[in-house]
């Protein structure tokens, strides 16, 4: 029976794979925690989890009629991104994938009401830099595999979807590692200001409703409690999280939904990226189980 033993929101802003001269310069000469955290992360729970497959609920992969999981056997090429190819161009990847699972997934769905998930192994399928940027920080011997966000999804259909590979990693045999791929709230100033406002510092996100909403979500995840976050999406929404806050919502419906009880660790500070609000945070696997029950 597999299981998953971590689980991680994590931001993957461009800021984390510039050259270091360039990264400390927008920053006022300072580090990105959201960079050292990604090596800390790599050293601390990567290595030693040792992880079979890393799952990805990828924020920036917009599909329109069905959810989509990667199920090619190996996705390799030069990933240049179309929204800033002047800091993300040509940058090579080569990571295995797991068919097996993939195709597992879309059978339970299949199976499921009201599900879509259709598994796509076709080499030419692009990748995004909410999945890619992850590699140089955290990538090993594992397969990695995308999820995407379905544009014309709602809450119901998100939820489906993490409940539905939670039941595919345990009739599976894998040891998984899921990533929420994205930010908290998203907005950006304005392309005159932005430069303005590059610095990590937090007085630098785009509204004082957007830090609060941030910060309450965040002490909720450090507490273990999920339910509150769950059960207060609709105020959430209101200082538009990322992808409809999408790689939330399917990572914690599988592991659980709002019976998560799983307190977070952070990896890094609460930072501003040109106005959104990103963080890594941590989930370790409970001792009795992500809802809190006897296993």
């Amino acid at each position: 029976m597999g299981e998953i033993v971590g689980a991680g929101f994590l931001a993957h802003v461009p800021t984390i794979v510039l050259p270091d001269v360039v990264r400390h310069a927008i920053n006022d000469g300072n580090e990105s925690t959201l960079y050292t955290g990604l090596h800390r992360l790599r050293r601390e729970v990567f290595d030693v989890l040792k992880p079979d497959l890393v799952i990805v609920f990828d924020s920036h992969w917009f599909t329109t009629v069905e959810f989509v999981i990667t199920s090619a056997e190996r996705r390799l090429g030069f990933f240049t991104s179309e929204e800033l190819p002047r800091g993300m161009s040509s940058v090579p990847y080569d990571v295995k994938g797991d068919p097996s699972f993939a195709k597992l997934v879309g059978e339970i769905a299949a199976s499921t009401p009201e599900s879509w998930i259709t598994p796509i192994d076709n080499e030419h399928l692009p990748i995004m830099y909410a999945t890619t940027n992850f590699f140089s920080f955290l990538q090993g011997d594992e397969a990695w595999i995308s999820v995407s966000t379905c544009q014309t999804a709602e809450p119901a259909d998100f939820a489906n979807v993490g409940r539905i590979i939670a039941a595919a990693i345990e009739q599976s045999d894998r040891r998984v590692v899921l990533i929420a791929s994205g930010a908290l709230s998203h907005t950006f100033h304005t392309l005159r200001t932005l430069r303005s406002h590059e610095a990590a510092g937090e007085e630098h996100i785009f509204s004082d409703a957007a830090r609060r909403a941030d910060h309450g979500v965040i002490g909720a995840w450090l507490r273990g409690d999920h339910a509150s976050v769950v059960d207060n999406f609709a105020e959430f929404f209101k200082v538009k999280p990322e992808g409809r806050f999408a790689h939330y919502q399917m990572m914690v419906a599988a592991l659980g939904g709002r019976e998560c009880v799983a307190p977070g660790r952070l990896f890094s500070e609460y930072e501003n990226s040109i106005g959104t609000g990103q963080v890594h945070v941590w989930f370790d696997q409970p001792v009795n189980g992500w809802t809190g029950t006897s296993r």
